[in-house]
């Protein structure tokens, strides 16, 4: 799962633009995805209006239905 997130984000972003990490956290069936983001690309990720982050949300839902599980995805930036 953290595979087919990292796929989407690097489809987002380019490599030049910026950075992001993902941290995993797992508690019985359910997984919340945390990605950490420099500033300059949380837009890109967030999109106008929430749009692309809530694609991406559906996106995991659906796979981790598929698999018995709840997930979660946040955003948050990178602190320097």
């Amino acid at each position: 799962m953290k595979d087919l997130l990292t796929y989407i984000l690097e489809g987002i972003i380019e490599k030049e633009k910026g950075s992001f990490d993902i941290d995993e956290i797992q508690e019985d069936s359910h997984i919340t995805f945390k990605i950490l983001a420099d500033p300059a690309i949380c837009g890109l990720i967030i999109g106008k209006g929430g749009q692309t982050i809530k694609s991406i949300q559906t996106l995991l839902r659906v796979k981790g239905r598929l698999e018995g599980k709840s997930i979660s995805v946040n955003i948050e930036e990178k602190s320097s």
